[in-house]
């Protein structure tokens, strides 16, 4: 399986907010690859989301803002690349919305949802929250809300899901956005 596992942090609710990045990059059902990437995202922290994920306007003052770093990944957005996230919905929306503020050409490319995928393979979980899915599955998580302990927690859901159920039934669920 090959696949691009995303996660983003914002600074407040607006959808072009996002204050770090982290990609995981799989290859032929191994990890092969990480980036990540704190951002400046122009425009105001929320208390409530620096509590989330610890990162302060300061923090970012020296990051790069969004377009440089599309600048570095957007060879990972095309027709035939999959892109996973836990809660890829939310995810999905920041990239949307920080392309959106910056005028930059919104991607083609799949996307497969683990909360989706653990909703339909593991329904007698009590949730699927991240750190639910990895405690059930065993998978380590040991700093929840960073961006990138995140999506490396993402991309061993998925790759344990292939390994326990086979391709199929994770196919159904991909959709093209």
């Amino acid at each position: 399986m090959n696949f691009i596992a995303m996660d983003f942090e914002t600074a407040n609710y607006q959808k072009h907010s996002a204050c770090s990045l982290a990609l995981v990059m799989v290859r032929d059902s191994k990890i092969v690859g990480e980036y990540y990437t704190l951002i400046q995202p122009e425009t105001d922290f929320f208390w409530k989301n620096i509590q989330i994920h610890g990162i302060h306007p300061e923090d970012v003052q020296d990051a790069p803002k969004f377009p440089e770093v599309w600048q570095k990944i957007q060879q990972y957005y095309h027709l035939n690349s999959l892109v996973v996230a836990h809660n890829a919905g939310f995810d999905n929306g920041v990239l949307a919305g920080c392309l959106d503020y910056y005028g930059l050409t919104q991607p083609n490319f799949m996307s497969l949802c683990t909360v989706r995928t653990s909703r339909k393979l593991y329904p007698e979980f009590t949730n699927h929250k991240l750190n639910t899915v990895c405690e059930q599955l065993q998978i380590p998580l040991l700093n929840h809300h960073d961006a990138l302990e995140d999506s490396r927690a993402c991309a061993q859901i998925l790759l344990r899901q292939e390994h326990d159920f086979g391709i199929e039934p994770l196919k159904k669920l991909v959709l093209v956005k």
